[in-house]
């Protein structure tokens, strides 16, 4: 049980009521175990004497005794439930905030569905394990010493019956644990495949639906399922012996209780009290016994969920983090990479090798390449999404190891490759990374993003509900959002990765011309498909293998880069990538590519296919 014990710390805050509760439960128990002796002195000196008043007498305090013990038994329920309900959400609040501290290769060590039911679930169990330590666990033991110690002053020669009775019980208890207790940890896996199955199930309905897979899905689901209810119902089968076999022994001992009973009456009647007294003091050591054993039946399993929870608490995240920036960043952004390479862990080939440029401030650089070439995975070593493990990234002049993180992630306005929207408003998401920014700078940043027009033709506009992950808007108009978050935020360093796809091409060079005075004094990163999107780069670093296999504007690549001239013939018609190879920078012909787009959005525009 030393992952349960180790979680019993987030007790400590609730020290106070844990003693109220303590002091609760010893007056309860106390009040109840008066009751079998003061029964039994109506018998004796009541009935058997022939003295009435005697029994009203006792049979009064036998009332408020019994009420003393429920008040007890209700305040000690309450106290249980407040600790243990605190006690829960302290728990679920640090493994949330764990989570969100882990780095997205930290993430990779659970996944999606079991973070979930770490959070809920075996929280959830734990939290009611907690609160029958403090109640059970308390209460049990103080009945079983109080009544034996009674029993054993009221009848002395039977008290070998409840020793008997503790005997068989607890070989029955852990008989029944010894098999159930290993099925517990598979129970918890099954429950996590169930969440992941689902999950995955709800996210991408729309593709089993036009692959028309929804019945090997269904299979899939189904087998896991059952799966699941077979070890439940293997596990119900093999708990619901318990009942039947605790019945057995309160039955066998009442009958052996009133057997030794009568032989002792025949020799003194004064013994009948006695024996009444001591055939309730033996089933209240009993049911403390029981309510132990069936304490030691929800621990394991508790354990076992405390164990997954104690993973995510003591996971030390692979990227570390200053507690304060150490040294002064330029005033002028940039960003800049020194041979810097990565591989993810336990992976035989590098994903990135010996890539270097500079970044500055006022400046586009861009980043294209075939896919897997490690264009996204470079961009996620700036903002720390993954560590480099090789060279050196610096960020405004000191490297990127020496920020605190809130410090860096000011510095940055992200964009991610698919839009990102959260639970609430239009306004909540672009103001999502600045809540402080105005009105106007959230409706400047809106207009910027190219996402003024839709917004505007919403019930709402700003005030607008947004759904969860923005499942009530387009895949265009997510995006647009989200670029006008970034946009908000007023960053150091924009970027945008692979951004602009969702996006048709006439809103694509809009967006990049209204972006041009923004983001004059910052750096601006680009992935991108298209060439379209970045042939006006200042620096385009094409990447292909993971290694840099050329630098340079759209122009330059275009004649000395084997790779970049490639890819411009696949997204170019041999009369259009001709025309390309005769121009220069600068020249004032009409932009042949943006041409094409404003001609495809036209053509899309006569489908009535929008972003």
């Amino acid at each position: 049980m030393v992952y349960m014990l180790k979680l019993l710390r987030y007790l400590k805050s609730y020290w106070w009521q844990i003693i109220i509760l303590f002091m609760t439960i010893a007056v309860q128990v106390w009040s109840a175990i008066q009751l079998p002796a003061i029964m039994a002195q109506i018998v004796n000196e009541g009935i058997v004497a022939g003295d009435l008043n005697y029994v009203w007498n006792a049979g009064l305090r036998m009332v408020v005794f019994a009420a003393i013990a429920a008040v007890g038994g209700v305040v000690a329920n309450l106290i249980a439930a407040i600790v243990g309900t605190g006690f829960a959400r302290d728990l679920r609040n640090d493994v949330f905030k764990q989570v969100l501290s882990f780095s997205v290769s930290d993430l990779k060590d659970f996944s999606t569905a079991s973070l979930i039911t770490r959070t809920t679930n075996d929280v959830g169990q734990v939290q009611q394990a907690a609160v029958m330590c403090m109640t059970m666990l308390l209460r049990a033991p103080m009945v079983a010493v109080m009544a034996i110690v009674q029993a054993v002053a009221t009848a002395p020669d039977m008290t070998w019956i409840i020793a008997l009775a503790v005997a068989v019980l607890l070989v029955l208890v852990v008989v029944i644990l010894a098999i159930v207790m290993p099925k517990f940890k598979i129970f918890q896996q099954l429950v996590d495949k169930i969440t992941m199955l689902t999950r995955e199930n709800l996210t991408g309905l729309r593709v089993i639906r036009a692959f028309n897979n929804e019945k090997l899905e269904q299979k899939k689901f189904d087998k896991t399922n059952d799966e699941l209810t077979r070890l439940a119902i293997w596990v119900n089968k093999v708990m619901s012996l318990q009942n039947p076999l605790i019945n057995l022994v309160f039955n066998g001992t009442t009958i052996l209780c009133i057997w030794i009973g009568v032989s002792l009456i025949t020799k003194d009647i004064a013994y009948l009290g006695n024996m009444m007294a001591f055939m309730q003091y033996a089933i209240q050591v009993i049911m403390s016994f029981l309510f132990l054993t069936m304490l030691f039946v929800i621990l394991p399993r508790a354990n076992v969920s405390a164990k997954r929870i104690n993973k995510i608490l003591e996971t030390k995240t692979k990227i570390v983090w200053k507690d304060k920036t150490v040294g002064k960043p330029d005033l002028a952004p940039s960003v800049e990479f020194d041979k810097v390479g990565f591989s993810y862990l336990k992976a035989e080939e590098k994903v990135l090798s010996d890539v270097s440029f500079v970044a500055k401030a006022g400046e586009t650089t861009a980043f294209i390449g075939s896919t897997g070439s490690g264009k996204s995975t470079l961009i996620n070593l700036v903002p720390r999404f993954y560590e480099a493990t090789e060279g050196e990234i610096k960020i405004n002049g000191i490297s990127i190891k020496d920020y605190a993180q809130d410090d860096l992630m000011r510095r940055i306005g992200y964009v991610p490759q698919k839009g990102i929207l959260f639970a609430g408003t239009v306004a909540s998401n672009i103001k999502f990374g600045a809540p402080e920014i105005t009105d106007e700078q959230m409706h400047k940043a809106a207009q910027i993003a190219q996402a003024e027009e839709f917004i505007e033709k919403l019930d709402k506009k700003y005030d607008a509900h947004i759904a969860q992950g923005g499942s009530n808007v387009s895949g265009g108009q997510k995006q647009r959002l989200s670029i006008a978050r970034a946009v908000a935020k007023n960053p150091d360093i924009y970027i945008f990765d692979d951004s602009f796809s969702a996006l048709d091409m006439k809103t694509d060079v809009k967006l990049r011309q209204a972006l041009k005075p923004v983001t004059r004094e910052a750096v601006t990163l680009i992935v991108a498909q298209r060439i379209s999107t970045i042939k006006d780069a200042d620096q385009i670093v094409v990447l292909n293998n993971g290694k840099v296999a050329g630098k340079g504007t759209h122009y330059e690549l275009l004649h000395n880069c084997e790779v970049y001239r490639e890819i411009a013939k696949s997204q170019l018609s041999e009369e259009e990538f001709e025309a390309e190879l005769k121009r220069k920078a600068g020249d004032k012909v009409a932009d042949t590519i943006t041409v094409i787009a404003e001609k495809g959005t036209k053509s899309e525009e006569r489908g009535g296919n929008h972003a």
